[in-house]
């Protein structure tokens, strides 16, 4: 080289040590590996809070379908089906009673009918008796047309008992066949649905529980994975230090090609030169030290998070093969029973509604008519009277259809004696229809749609758990893939620590044993130290530079000060050393 000698780096090159290409491959490698390394550690923090996100959606599917599945309508239903014998019982006691009611009613109907009878033979026989009487003939007509008319009302008093008795009849017969049934299936049937309830809510708890410990564990890699892309600035430190040995013997080619440089002679010249490949071979070495225990610890960290994954695939795998599918068909299975049931509750409580209702009209229909028997019983009876007084007048005459109107009069008394029963038996009629169909009963389908809401709200909620863990699933896998990926380009102690390495025994090769003394050209190459000294932006880099060139006398203030500017900057840099 002019003025001297050839460069230190050509140096090197022509003695066959390659340094520059060495470190600058070094140098690249290293922000290459860490690079991706940064981008795969975000994209991993970028799935994970995905993870996290599908697993807060299902924890609040979980907490929405939890009043479903142990709701009021699934509950009230259960009750409604354990309470049916008990109900129909009662049903059957009402309808007995009805029926009793009635069976009394008739007896009395009976004997109204019976008197009706005798009262009509004795309306014909005074119209025979009268017969030579002009005027009694229209009038015992009139008589036997009012009698008529009362039996045509008690007859059709009869007929609405006649009809009450065969809907209780078949009421009877029907609920007979009903509280056997339900005797024999209704507790089994409240039994499932209530299992079946029960293990949906197991089921759901312990995917709750499940959905803890996978986020548990997505928070903690998500924890490691920030300490790990904290810890990543081992590999920017490193390329920096790399950058400043590179630097370094950038200086010392310019001051060796500069006037001050060029004054030095060979010797000087090589001895300043050895003490530049001592420096960056400590410098090499400090930083070959330093990147070993940083990547150590990220390389550790990632490593485990092989564990992680295949815990949270566990869980994953667990939460989505945990027969929600086959809780949700043994429901199914049960409200299927159920709803036999019910459709019989239903048809039971229509027909039991009809006889309540016809026996609620009857029961009108016979006062009504009980009324008009009471008006056609004191029409005979006074008709009687008339004809008794009329009798009297004629004298012997009118002795016969006298003894004939008494008679009417006593029998006509007769029917409002019966008529007084039946008035008396018709609330116990209504009561009894009263019971058959009480007034708080649910209507008509009740328990059926007690049981589609339960079982629509069931469903709904286990398809939206369903999607949200196949959400679930696919971002685990996601997950996985992701850092088993990571795990491949993490692995900075492969290749990276070598080649650092390689680096540092190259320079110490060239630096040879002792560090030769420039203590005598101190001076002349004060500038060069200030400059190399200037580029470090770490106490470490720092410390290592005292430790080979000491501070120069007549540098000492300006060196100081730089370092002084320098700390605090440095403060945090340092602190990772």
């Amino acid at each position: 080289m002019t003025n001297g000698a050839a460069s230190a780096l050509q140096a090197f090159e022509a003695s066959g040590s390659g340094i520059s290409e060495t470190l600058e491959a070094a140098r690249s490698q290293v922000e290459e590996r860490f690079l991706a390394g940064g981008t795969v550690l975000l994209s991993v923090m970028d799935v994970l809070n995905r993870l996290l996100s599908s697993l807060d959606n299902v924890t609040k599917a979980l907490d929405a379908s939890e009043p479903s599945d142990t709701g009021a309508d699934l509950r009230a239903t259960v009750n409604s089906l354990t309470d049916l014998p008990i109900s129909e019982r009662a049903r059957q006691d009402a309808l007995s009673s009805l029926a009793d009611t009635g069976n009394s009613l008739r007896k009395h109907v009976a004997d109204m009918q019976e008197t009706m009878r005798y009262l009509r033979t004795f309306a014909v026989t005074a119209k025979i008796t009268g017969a030579g009487l002009p005027e009694f003939a229209g009038f015992a007509q009139e008589i036997l047309e009012r009698i008529y008319s009362g039996t045509a009302e008690v007859n059709g008093f009869a007929a609405h008992l006649d009809s009450l008795e065969k809907d209780v009849k078949v009421a009877l017969s029907f609920g007979t066949a009903a509280a056997r049934s339900y005797s024999e299936t209704v507790p089994d049937v409240a039994r499932a649905l209530q299992d079946d309830a029960r293990k949906i809510a197991e089921h759901r708890k312990n995917l709750a529980a499940i959905a803890r410990d996978v986020s548990a564990i997505a928070r903690a890699i998500q924890s490691k994975v920030a300490s790990t892309l904290s810890a990543l600035q081992v590999g920017d430190i490193t390329r920096q230090r790399i950058e400043h040995v590179q630097s370094t013997f950038a200086l010392l080619d310019e001051f060796l090609g500069a006037e001050d440089g060029r004054k030095l002679d060979a010797d000087a010249r090589r001895r300043l030169q050895n003490v530049v490949h001592h420096l960056t071979a400590a410098q090499m070495n400090d930083m070959c030290k330093d990147f070993h225990r940083g990547t150590q610890s990220v390389v550790r960290t990632i490593a485990s998070f092989g564990q992680d994954t295949q815990e949270i695939l566990r869980m994953r795998d667990q939460m989505s093969g945990g027969g929600q599918g086959n809780f949700i068909r043994a429901l199914e299975s049960s409200v299927s029973a159920a709803h036999e049931i019910v459709r019989q509750v239903d048809q039971a409580t229509r027909q039991a509604d009809q006889v309540s209702q016809s026996t609620l009209r009857t029961a009108a229909k016979l006062l009504e008519a009980t009324g008009n028997i009471r008006v056609v019983k004191t029409d005979i009876h006074y008709m009687a009277l008339n004809t008794n007084l009329r009798c009297s007048r004629l004298g012997e005459e009118g002795k016969s259809i006298n003894v004939v109107t008494a008679e009417l009069r006593i029998f006509a008394a007769k029917l409002d004696e019966s008529a007084d029963a039946i008035v008396n038996g018709l609330p116990t009629l209504e009561a009894a229809a009263g019971r058959i169909a009480p007034a708080n009963a649910d209507p008509a389908g009740g328990l059926g749609q007690n049981l589609t809401s339960a079982v629509g709200n069931i469903r709904a909620a286990a398809d939206t758990i369903e999607d949200e863990l196949k959400v679930l699933s696919e971002h685990g896998r996601e997950v996985a893939n992701k850092i088993s990926l990571l795990i491949g380009k993490l692995d900075f102690q492969r290749d990276l620590c070598e080649v650092l390495a390689r680096c540092a025994d190259v320079l110490e090769e060239v630096a040879g044993a002792e560090i030769a003394d420039i203590s005598d050209i101190a001076e002349a190459v004060a500038a060069l130290d200030r400059k190399i000294f200037k580029l470090y932006t770490m106490v470490q880099e720092r410390n290592v530079h005292r430790d080979i060139v000491p501070a120069m006398k007549q540098g000492t203030t300006s060196v100081a000060e730089a370092a002084k500017v320098g700390d605090d900057e440095d403060l945090f840099a340092g602190a990772l050393f």
